[in-house]
């Protein structure tokens, strides 16, 4: 078990440096939309999220201030803390503050948070108790050439880290398996025909049948056998990685899905063998002596930090299986117990794909009497739009969306946020603006019609 629970400590470094740029691209992703998503002006305001969300604005750093500039302020101190991550320079805290600033961000708008977010803090949670800087890292201090064999790291912790992106994949086939339809290969093809998810090459491929049934096969049966992940070792476990490694890849280049593929991939890198990154470091000579600063770690100086942790880690790796057991249903959930622990987080197309394609539509009414589309600022078309993915900016707008076609708080919010969004960057001012959800249902060997369903009329300056 020691063998297979140990992760090289290279592995940990490569493992570091894919969390700080999957931080990073994550803080690239939402600084257009900050305005939106996380002030006062923007479509949940901290009134709303207190009403939706109670408790939630208390624990949020981000919900301190309603204004863009602290926004922008915390923005700002998240990338120092990534970019400290990625080099390696006192790397505990820089992890334990990337934590810290994530939760809070998340918080402060969970309507527009998918799986691929909640997976990037579990694992920035299991990489705080790992070392992460005893390689490759300004804390190190180690040429990077280093040859031969290293030293691995194993305990509570990379049994957590571990089980984690196991129970990701395991969680994800137990519940496909409750629907007939990937048994059959149809799931991956009513998932290219989702065209709010499909961008690039997902529009390309969803024509071939016999290619998306055998992917749809190959997925699931990797799936089931992703408890190999930690029971293979050598070029087997490696060989296995690769294969879901290809598949993550695929997402980025075929479905909208955000961050979701980045973080997976980044998962994938501690169950890398020892004999990659032997490889790695002779193809990649670095002679450079990465400078490092002398002191001495905080677990040395306190060492009843170092039981807290352990302590901290088991508790956490019995509450991993625990969860994931009751979100299942295997086990029962006592009474009394928070939606939020028996909900799933790795339900991602299970047990099937969504069986139709939406879009919303904001016709608004400008001074001007022209009619334009509020979302998307351009003329408005009622027509069905050949490319429904753009209709929604990013995956982020599309999971608001879909939440505030079931809250009518938000549909007020979204309304006013519209509103002010166009009337402070145009002279001819908008008017009025209603909400529209479009939704064509997919038939994979039939014609597909569109239904209309209005969500409300709001004039603006009154909503």
């Amino acid at each position: 078990m020691a063998r297979r629970l140990a992760i090289d400590r290279r592995a940990l470094a490569a493992f570091r440096v894919a969390l700080a740029l999957v931080v990073l691209v994550d803080l690239a992703r939402r600084l257009p939309d900050v305005r939106a998503f996380y002030t006062d002006a923007g479509v949940l305001p901290r009134s709303v999220l207190a009403t939706l969300y109670p408790g939630y604005g208390a624990v949020s750093l981000h919900a301190l201030s309603g204004g863009l500039v602290v926004q922008l302020a915390l923005f700002a101190l998240a990338g120092v803390a990534a970019l400290a991550l990625l080099v390696g320079y006192r790397t505990r805290l820089a992890t334990v503050v990337s934590l810290v600033l994530l939760v809070s961000l998340q918080l402060r708008n969970p309507l527009v948070l998918n799986s691929g977010d909640v997976l990037l803090r579990r694992l920035l949670f299991w990489a705080a108790f790992l070392p992460l800087g005893s390689r490759w890292a300004v804390d190190s201090g180690e040429r990077t050439n280093s040859s031969g064999a290293t030293d691995r790291v194993v305990g509570l912790a990379t049994a957590g880290l571990l089980a984690q992106v196991v129970v990701v994949y395991l969680t994800n086939a137990v519940v496909k398996f409750r629907a007939d339809v990937w048994l059959r290969g149809d799931a991956v093809r009513y998932a290219f025909q989702l065209d709010h998810f499909t961008v690039l090459l997902g529009d390309v491929i969803a024509g071939w049948t016999p290619a998306v049934q055998f992917a749809a096969w190959l997925w699931l049966a990797l799936l089931v056998c992703s408890p190999l992940l930690v029971v293979l070792t050598g070029r087997a476990r490696a060989a296995l990685v690769g294969a879901f490694a290809a598949i993550h890849a695929g997402m980025v280049v075929t479905m909208q899905l955000g961050v979701f593929p980045l973080v997976s991939l980044a998962g994938l890198v501690p169950l890398l063998p020892g004999w990659v990154w032997d490889r790695v470091e002779a193809r990649v000579p670095v002679t450079r002596r990465l400078p490092r600063l002398p002191r001495t770690p905080l677990a040395r100086r306190v060492p009843a930090l170092t039981a807290l942790a352990r302590t901290l880690a088991a508790l956490c790796l019995v509450a991993l299986v625990v969860v994931n057991a009751v979100g299942l249903g295997v086990v029962g959930a006592p009474a009394g117990t928070p939606d939020q622990v028996t909900e799933r987080s790795w339900d991602m197309f299970a047990p099937s794909p969504p069986r139709a394609t939406w879009w919303v539509l904001a016709p608004a009414n400008l001074t001007s009497g022209e009619r334009v589309n509020a979302i998307t600022g351009e003329p408005f078309d009622a027509s069905r739009p050949p490319e429904v993915a753009e209709m929604h900016r990013n995956e982020r707008w599309r999971k608001f969306f879909a939440d505030a076609k079931r809250e009518p708080q938000l549909r007020q919010s979204l309304a006013r946020h519209l509103c002010t969004r166009w009337n402070r960057t145009h002279d001819s001012g908008m008017t009025d603006v209603q909400l529209w959800h479009m939704s064509e249902r997919t038939d994979l060997d039939g014609p597909e019609s569109v239904e209309r369903e209005r969500l409300g009329s709001y004039r603006c300056g009154a909503t």
